[in-house]
């Protein structure tokens, strides 16, 4: 009996394999499902090129028609642009503030219970599903018209995005300086004081800068329900069919966006550094700097002793920091001032609250009927899929050559990024109405104007996402003689992968609340059936709109806060 040796296994069967989980299998089938559907809807809502090059004559004869850019007087120009401005700050750091408690309630690491941090995470759910207008519509009827409705509308729906963002920068504090004043005896104020707030400081003022940004061009469609500033005067000029005043007012709250976004990039670069984590605020309390003396960042400042450190020196730094910090205080004092806010308000308003809540109940669908407004949703939630599928495509390439360590040189890298801040200065709502006068009313429209839209957000997400991986297995297959795709292809999008995946849900979100207000000048979907409802009172067919938005955006929010946790 002979025995014959079986061959070696090879490296391949040798290596381990990962088990599969039911979980990630579900998640990859779900976002199949996903990618289909976006697909499907893209060639429903059949977006032609070609036919908006034919079509091109409409905007020469539309452009003839209007004869030239007009503006308001000089004067008013600027008092509209200073109270746009400042009722949006105001807005946000209202927002800022009350974010605050609800992040520390809904962080898993602070929250007293379970339970607490389930109502904190709702409450962040259900202020980022309101639609802004929809609640400017509701101060509109409480404050009557101005700049208090905008600051109240900004302020609560942007309680969302932000305790959430502050809700993640405190689950991912290092817990040594927390827990050492826990066990020093130190109170709860005093852990998140000194051993949180120093931590997360960097990170929330990058997320409130973000988010002003963001307010400042959503400030546009306010001004359609009554909101004071530039987008009141420009949906009036619209509306008496005063196209040059209106492109003009368009243009300057483009240049306005424009250099708001420059200036506070400068101010997160001033603040975080080049890239996001990689500042001197963050390295100051990063795990690596708490070790010793010796792994202190360069740069910072090594103290003997507590008592030296109570004394610091008056360095260029510390006076540039300090009076960084006084400049916002002004600057929020002012945007305060020019709200011209009447304070009395707030304690006379609550006699009007049953009778407008009565007003809102029960929903009903009006003369349209349940299946004209379920269909017009069906269309804003087909916007929202193909404006994502096409951004995603476009965000990949631009998002790469915008990292730092895709692109080929820094003029392509600065380049690209640049593109993104300009893009992201387009208000959708202006960018949708240029589209609307070439491609005419539809759901083409506003499909387009997201997608383009949503690159300067999703490129800039996907560009940072992709310069704070880990750079080991890049060089690795720089190494073995890769090229540039193929170390990409290999390294450095697979590392980046679940974060892509987590921006693009996170637009999603964006995109169906952004479809939903794009109606409202003609971009199809059931933001038109909301403007109506809201301008001719119809209240219970706009509390039955809201609904519909909100059990969409919740489904989403579910369905993207399992994928995370699946994917991670």
């Amino acid at each position: 009996m002979t025995l014959t040796s079986l061959p070696a296994p090879s490296v391949g069967e040798r290596a381990p394999r990962r088990p599969r989980d039911p979980q990630r299998i579900a998640a990859g089938v779900s976002l199949g499902i996903l990618a289909i559907l976006a697909a499907v809807a893209l060639a429903r809502i059949d977006i032609s090129i070609t036919g908006m090059f034919e079509s091109g004559g409409n905007a020469q004869r539309f452009f003839a028609r209007v004869g030239g850019l007009s503006f308001p007087e000089p004067l008013e120009l600027l008092q509209l642009t200073v109270l746009t401005v400042g009722l949006v700050l105001t807005g946000t750091v209202l927002a800022a503030a009350i974010s605050v408690p609800v992040a520390y309630l809904a962080a898993a690491n602070t929250s007293p219970s379970a339970a607490w941090r389930g109502v904190a995470r709702f409450i962040g759910v259900f202020t980022r599903a309101l639609p802004d207008v929809v609640l400017a519509m509701v101060f509109v009827l409480l404050f009557s018209l101005g700049a208090l409705p905008g600051i109240l509308a900004i302020g609560i729906h942007s309680i969302g995005m932000i305790s959430k963002m502050f809700a993640d920068a405190i689950e991912q504090i290092d817990e040594g300086p927390r827990l050492a004043i826990r066990a020093a005896g130190g109170t709860r104020l005093q852990e998140f004081t000194v051993g949180i707030l120093p931590q997360v400081a960097p990170s929330w003022v990058a997320t409130v800068l973000h988010r002003n940004d963001i307010n400042l061009r959503g400030s546009v469609i306010l001004g359609y329900v009554g909101v004071a500033g530039l987008g009141l005067e420009m949906s009036h000029a619209f509306k008496s069919l005063n196209y040059g005043l209106g492109l003009g007012i368009a243009l300057v709250i483009f240049a306005l966006c424009v250099v708001m976004e420059m200036i506070s990039s400068a101010v997160r670069v001033s603040m975080l550094g080049e890239q996001a984590g990689k500042g001197v605020f963050v390295r100051l309390f990063s795990r690596r700097g708490s070790r010793g003396i010796a792994s202190a960042p360069p740069g910072a400042a090594v103290f003997a002793s507590i008592e030296a450190a109570m004394h610091r020196p008056w360095t260029p730094t510390r006076v540039r920091n300090v009076g960084a910090a006084w400049i916002a205080v002004a600057a929020v004092v002012a945007g305060v001032v020019v709200s011209n806010i009447t304070w009395s308000d707030f304690f006379t308003f609550w006699a009007k609250v049953p009778a407008v809540a009565a007003s809102f109940w029960p929903p009903n669908f009006g003369n349209y009927g349940f299946e004209t407004i379920f269909n017009a949703m069906i269309e804003t939630i087909e916007i929202a899929l193909a404006a994502t599928l096409i951004t995603f495509v476009l965000s990949i390439v631009i998002g790469s050559l915008a990292a730092s360590n895709v692109a080929p040189n820094p003029a392509t890298r600065g380049g690209f990024r640049f593109l993104l801040v300009v893009i992201r200065g387009v208000p959708e709502l202006i960018l949708a109405i240029v589209l609307i006068v070439i491609t005419g009313l539809g759901a083409q429209a506003g499909t387009i104007a997201l997608a383009v839209g949503g690159v300067g957000l999703l490129g800039k997400l996907i560009a940072d996402s992709l310069e704070e991986v880990p750079r080991g297995p890049e060089r690795a297959l720089a190494a073995a003689g890769a090229s540039r795709m193929q170390k990409f292809a290999g390294a450095t999008l697979p590392q980046g992968a679940p974060a892509l995946i987590g921006h693009t849900f996170y637009l999603l979100d964006t995109n169906i609340r952004a479809a939903t207000l794009l109606g409202i000048v003609g971009g199809g979907g059931v933001g038109y059936y909301l403007l109506n409802a809201g301008q001719g009172s119809n209240y219970q067919l706009v509390g039955s709109i809201v609904i519909m938005i909100l059990i969409t955006v919740l489904l989403v929010e579910g369905l993207a806060m399992w994928m995370r946790n699946v994917l991670r």
